[in-house]
């Protein structure tokens, strides 16, 4: 019997509003650049830009992003890197060659719930593991053994973490290897938000766990400020490689030639250190404004600070369920929020505040006035 189909609902409700609200503050990235501002910064000419044929671009990425792409992982090659068109992609045609009815996924919770919708959608079941709140986010080591079962075929991971901004533990990281490399399964470490970290230190890739069946999802949405360019990638075992691409002939054939191009551009590793570098600055700005304003509703929010990421993760006293909260301030006052419902943890919102500082400002005065409110009904 075909499974009912699950939606994703976190991405409907952003793309249905995120371009008819005047404050978005449900996005997780930092405010994107122009592609004259990511030209300037790479001090590059718009001309090779403008000479990019609109026909079609190499299907896997062209060789020069793909080395670009490999570099960032020590001891890839090339052909072990697809280029997708955004990491959602990657994620899709990664299940979609691993994923059959009646498997088992273990997915790491609460998440971007993509890949738990598409473990539903094709036929298998869900097995979560926990990040708990009054541990700051670290999972357990007994549930995760526990999820991870003997026959698990693949084990589901976002380091640094969405919704939580959190970034794994050595040891979290390490048991989560090690039970997946003891009954066999894949991992696939969504990665996407690497680079953002606040501290300045790079998280750790699982590329170096010494595990063989890792697949690294990332791309230029989160940590570079390019999420319109939708460049994402996959790197992984030449042969998980290949067959991945075998998919995406299926599904969007290849990215934009002008994307890839400016993508290129992007992960030239000086260009990268400056992205990076402005990302950084962003949270570096932005994060204490979040955190004063949160400390203004008194003990009605609670949060862990979170480690990587524009977004922050709250939990909120009242009775008034997140989806309505969400739903009044985008009606009334313009401004989109995420509600914990759409991560699978009613009673928390997701505050983005990766924002240009001063409309972050104007966003979080609104929601101000929303919220008290809401909360004084």
């Amino acid at each position: 019997m075909t499974p009912k189909f699950v939606p994703f609902e976190l991405e409907r409700w952003q793309s249905t509003w995120e371009n008819r609200v005047r404050f978005n503050l449900s996005e997780s990235g930092v405010h994107p650049l122009t592609i004259q501002e990511l030209l300037g910064l790479a001090g590059a000419s718009a001309l090779p830009l403008l000479e990019v044929r609109l026909g079609y671009s190499q299907s896997n990425g062209t060789d020069l992003l793909r080395e670009r792409i490999a570099a960032l992982y020590p001891g890839a090659a090339p052909d072990q890197v697809l280029v997708t068109t955004g990491s959602s992609e990657a994620n899709f045609v990664s299940c979609w060659r691993l994923i059959e009815p009646g498997d088992t996924v273990a997915v790491m919770m609460p998440n971007y719930m993509q890949t738990a919708g598409l473990t539903q959608n094709f036929g298998a079941q869900v097995r979560p593991f926990q990040l708990h709140e009054k541990e700051g986010w670290e999972p357990y080591a007994e549930e995760i053994r526990t999820a991870i079962t003997p026959g698990t075929k693949l084990v589901v991971v976002t380091n640094p973490h969405n919704p939580t901004g959190h970034v794994l533990s050595d040891t979290s990281r390490k048991a989560i290897v090690d039970r997946a490399a003891e009954v066999g399964a894949w991992i696939l470490a969504d990665e996407v938000y690497q680079g953002a970290e606040r501290n300045g230190k790079t998280t750790q890739s699982f590329w170096g766990s010494g595990h063989n069946k890792v697949i690294i999802v990332n791309g230029l949405s989160k940590a570079y400020g390019l999420p319109g360019l939708r460049i994402g990638w996959i790197v992984s075992s030449r042969a998980f490689s290949q067959e991945a691409w075998a998919r995406h002939d299926y599904t969007t054939i290849g990215p934009s030639g002008a994307s890839d191009h400016l993508a290129t551009v992007a992960l030239d590793p000086h260009v990268r250190d400056k992205l990076i570098e402005r990302t950084r600055r962003i949270l570096h700005a932005n994060y204490p404004v979040m955190e004063a304003w949160l400390k203004t509703f008194g003990d009605t929010f609670s949060w862990h600070p979170p480690h990587a990421g524009a977004i922050c993760w709250a939990r909120y006293r009242g009775a008034i369920p997140a989806l309505d909260v969400v739903e009044k301030l985008r009606a009334q006052h313009s401004v989109l929020l995420c509600p914990g419902d759409h991560f699978g943890m009613p009673g928390f919102l997701r505050f983005g505040y990766g924002e240009d500082l001063q409309h972050f400002q104007e966003a979080l005065a609104e929601t101000e006035r929303g919220l008290r409110r809401l909360f004084s009904d």
